[in-house]
């Protein structure tokens, strides 16, 4: 299995004075990789650090294939690394759900036409287009955390990292949740706290020390 992301030595900053040191580890195609461990330790950092979105100190990170380290090698990660946030409010923009699932595809160069068109496939294969013209504020929490997947999922990417995926949903919400993850076929790197979660979605774990 050919290797999409792979860090070693990884430090990275958590304020002036601190720095956050990370075990080493490769994910690979077909893996789903979940880190575990104690709050604080650095699982939503790490999925950040990814996308450039927190500093590297110092280590070695590989991204499909490339060196990362500069700010510049990290934009083009923005969409083939689809993040979805743990709060699914902090991404969630538009005035409706199509116009909010639409709003990468059209950041990413295609017109509205387009960017409308990939956003209702992208819905009906998530089960959601009933919602398309419903506004995002009227949203139920299950519902906000599969828009914000459909939003990610537009973008096309190549590895999904999820930060805390299955947070405050009921048990029917998580189960349709857990159905469109595997679904996609994708590897993840899923950090998670829910047990129930990293039994049936991963395929590694990765435990973060205390």
């Amino acid at each position: 299995m050919s290797v999409l992301i792979e860090a070693s030595g990884l430090r990275l900053a958590r304020g002036p004075q601190r720095q956050l040191a990370l075990p080493d580890f490769a994910l690979h195609e077909g893996e789903r990789l979940c880190l575990v461990g104690p709050s604080g330790r650095g699982k939503t950092s790490l999925l950040h650090a990814l996308l450039g979105f927190v500093p590297l100190q110092s280590g070695s990170l590989q991204v499909f294939g490339r060196a990362r380290s500069r700010e510049a090698d990290f934009v083009p990660l923005r969409g083939p690394l689809g993040l979805l946030f743990q709060d699914p409010v902090d991404q969630l923009f538009g005035p409706t759900v199509a116009d909010d699932v639409a709003f990468g595809p059209r950041n990413m160069g295609q017109d509205s036409a387009q960017a409308g068109q990939l956003a209702l496939r992208t819905l009906a294969a998530l089960q959601l287009e009933h919602l398309a013209e419903r506004p995002v504020q009227q949203l139920s929490g299950g519902e906000q955390r599969l828009v914000a997947l459909a939003g990610v999922l537009a973008m096309s990417p190549r590895v999904l990292l999820l930060d805390e995926p299955s947070n405050g949903l009921d048990e029917a919400s998580c189960e349709r949740l857990f159905a469109c993850l595997l679904d996609t076929g994708l590897p993840m790197l899923i950090a998670s706290h829910d047990q129930t979660l990293v039994q049936r979605l991963g395929t590694r774990i990765l435990t973060l020390p205390a």
